[in-house]
């Protein structure tokens, strides 16, 4: 009998949807919202130095897993120095006690310390160990593995030649979260520019900075290469690598500085299906330092995807499901490296920022007799629709409000600011759509609220170029079209209004914007609205009606 079978884990028959947690209150959402199994660590033993998580915590995290059905992953994927060697005895009785589903671990001295201390602890290679090839993991396979993390930079011809030589060990694989722009976890900058060991989770994300042009004189001084109105005509930057010469990146310089290194992040939900389709055992997303509003509308697509494919793989569509991850904050999605090699689709280099469609407006704390309290995230104003987002794979429910109760003094306002005591009551008499015994069922504790965001114009122009990327890594679109996107977002970044604008129409108190929101004291009670409330009962609430049912005055039609 090898050392492999005496610790090999049963592979599961569908694959997993495995969150990260960065502090109890994420643990608990992702669990709500559909994760098969989750991952955490504690800041002083794993590559998660601004993990929130106390040792009490993990065991009331686990214990809150576990009494869902769900599996939680350690995370002790450190690289020694002599220092922490001391830590590691009481780490592990502290770790064999609350009884983890797995380790997560990089270093083979951890990994050999581990195996022998606690020989009924199932044991998982970290990404960091850069396993990229079927040789490294049957490496780990013969040494006691029961799964392996694969690199970020295995390609999905490579994935299936692995999962073909590999069958009697569980992989997992990235699908979703930020990608490193160097070689996962081996960044210099991060070491160069703020001394912080990228390999020792405290990387400062050193490529999503702003970088200045200098140029220095022939007398030796250095000086900063100021563009401005009067010169800006007059240079154009452009960077050559040596062995590709006559292919020109070219490097753009605003009052922020210039942006090279920036990766977009990995999204491959519009190919997951390739993924259920070979069996990789464990689909993993990366955000432990993402907000909760990131952690449980990501699992949310997810499940949903997961589950919508394995009712029917053959009728399997990603749009509906990218359309959900689309309202949460990234820096435009990528394929990354499904294909082989990285395109310059993948960087984006003109504009670095993380924004989304939609924001975290708050999050259902109590449900008490008669209303929901929120706990507010962000800034809220009369006449803003809340969606209330289902743990469910229901649809989210809409509704517009006016005014603000707070919870603990009733007093009522028609602006509400976040901070860590703001709690407002939410009266389920305001659903008048809706039947309150589902929406109380379906709306539990810790469950997500969010709204739509204002945009710049930079922004919205943004949103536009990442969506031409998305097209063309799928083989659709005209090429032509990044271009020409790429020039709009450089013109909106020089004229930068600040003036920000709603994806969709927002009037409310005054007009309609045709989503039947719940609360909606135009659509729901005007009579001119009357043959498009019937309209609307044969579709989704918050599907747009089209302009000619919606606009006052104006005799409604029964087609969209």
């Amino acid at each position: 009998m090898t050392i492999y079978q005496k610790t090999a884990a049963k592979r599961p028959e569908r694959s997993e949807l495995l969150m990260p947690a960065g502090s109890l209150e994420k643990l608990k959402v992702a669990v709500l919202y559909g994760a098969d199994a989750i991952y955490m660590g504690t800041p002083d033993m794993s590559l998660r130095t601004k993990s929130s998580f106390t040792l009490d915590e993990v065991v009331e995290g686990i214990e809150f897993a576990h009494a869902h059905g769900k599996r939680v992953y350690l995370t002790l994927n450190l690289f020694t120095h002599n220092k922490d060697i001391a830590k590691l005895p009481e780490y592990i009785e502290t770790v064999r006690k609350v009884k983890p589903d797995g380790l997560i671990i990089a270093d083979p001295g951890v990994f050999q310390f581990v195996k022998q201390e606690a020989p009924e602890l199932e044991l998982h290679i970290s990404t960091q160990a850069n396993v990229c090839s079927w040789l490294s993991v049957k490496f780990w396979q013969d040494a006691g593995a029961s799964l392996c993390v694969l690199g970020r930079e295995v390609t999905y011809e490579e994935l299936v030649e692995i999962r073909e030589h590999c069958e009697d060990i569980k992989l997992e694989a990235f699908v979703h979260g930020a990608m490193c722009m160097t070689y996962s976890g081996r960044c210099l900058l991060s070491n160069f520019m703020s001394e912080r060991g990228a390999n020792q989770g405290n990387c400062a994300n050193s490529c999503r900075w702003s970088y200045k042009v200098h140029i220095r004189m022939k007398d030796g001084t250095l000086k900063d290469l100021e563009i401005n109105e009067t010169n800006r005509e007059m240079f154009e930057f452009f960077l050559e690598e040596g062995h590709r010469p006559g292919e020109m990146m070219q490097l753009e310089e605003d009052d922020r500085g210039s942006y090279i290194l920036n990766s977009r992040d990995l999204c491959l939900m519009p190919k997951l299906d390739d993924y259920l389709r070979i069996g990789v055992d464990s689909l993993k997303v990366e955000g432990r330092n993402k907000s909760a509003f990131y952690v449980g509308v990501v699992a949310r697509a997810y499940r949903m995807a997961i589950d919508s494919y394995y009712r029917d793989p053959a009728k399997w569509d990603p749009k509906p499901f990218m359309a959900e991850l689309e309202t949460v904050p990234n820096r435009g999605y990528t394929l990354a490296f499904h294909e082989g090699r990285l395109t310059n689709l993948s960087h984006g280099y003109d504009n670095t920022g993380t924004f989304a469609t939609y924001e975290f407006a708050g999050m259902i704390s109590a449900v008490a007799d008669d209303a929901f309290h929120m706990h507010v995230k962000n800034k809220l104003v009369a006449g803003d629709v809340l969606e209330f987002i289902p743990p469910n794979a229901n649809d989210p429910i809409l509704l517009r409000i006016y005014s603000f109760e707070n919870a603990e003094n009733g007093k009522v306002t028609e602006v509400v600011n976040a901070s860590p005591e703001t709690t407002i009551r939410i009266p389920f008499s305001l659903f008048e759509h809706e039947h309150i015994p589902d929406l109380i069922r379906n709306l539990p504790p810790l469950t997500i609220v969010r709204k739509e965001a204002l945009l710049t114009e930079v922004q919205e122009t943004r949103l536009k170029l990442d969506k031409t990327v998305q097209n063309l890594e799928l083989g659709k679109g005209r090429a032509s079209a990044f271009d020409d996107n790429r020039v709009a977002l450089l013109d909106a970044k020089r004229a930068d209004s600040q003036d920000k604008v709603l994806k969709s129409p927002r009037i409310g108190v005054e007009g309609c914007c045709g989503k039947g929101c719940n609360g909606c004291l135009v659509f729901w009670h005007a009579p001119e609205y009357a043959k498009a409330r019937d309209v609307l009962k044969t579709k989704k609430q918050g599907e747009m009606l089209s302009s000619n049912m919606i606009e006052r005055g104006q005799e409604t039609k029964t087609g969209t």
